[in-house]
């Protein structure tokens, strides 16, 4: 069979888009007065030309759990299985979803130095969250211009001010 040239790569292309449009984009940050005290977290899910933002805060709280929060309700957001990428500027949930994380649950919820791993509630979330989908983990420096991140950071900050105000 002889392929046309011109219909692979315009098929190529269709696959192309077709795969970019199907990765929901989850940017996240979460923010902490005191650690612990009052805390706030912000996301924004982007699938192809839809934005949502969502934001929420805790009274007690710490910035680790605010990071960890912000997303596992973004993930909450999607309601069916879908290529994802989560963008955070926090390296514990980077890195505890893609290289901690075997290793806590072969150990039963231990470190590698056989102390309890902190927020394990939230592990265990965004590891039955991750398993709904497929999820790539990215870190991104933050306070550092990237648009999102920012906007992440002004959600959480906001919240975490107006934590307890309507309440």
């Amino acid at each position: 069979m002889k392929w046309n040239r011109k219909i692979v790569t315009k098929l190529f292309k269709e696959e192309m888009t077709r795969s970019k449009t199907n990765i929901v984009e989850i940017f996240t940050d979460g923010a902490c007065s005191g650690n612990p005290g009052p805390g706030g977290y912000g996301a924004i899910l982007k699938y192809n030309e839809k934005i949502k933002e969502i934001s929420g805060c805790e009274l007690e709280t710490t910035n680790n759990r605010m990071e960890m929060m912000a997303v596992i309700k973004a993930l909450r957001q999607i309601k069916r299985p879908c290529n994802i990428k989560v963008v955070t500027d926090s390296n514990y949930v980077v890195k505890g979803m893609s290289e901690w994380m075997p290793g806590w649950i072969k150990r039963n919820w231990q470190t590698a130095q056989k102390k309890p791993v902190l927020n394990r509630d939230l592990w265990e979330e965004l590891v039955k969250l991750n398993q709904l989908h497929k999820i790539e983990w990215e870190w991104v420096r933050g306070h550092h211009g990237h648009p999102e991140n920012e906007r992440c950071d002004q959600l959480a900050r906001d919240a975490m001010k107006n934590c307890g105000k309507s309440r």
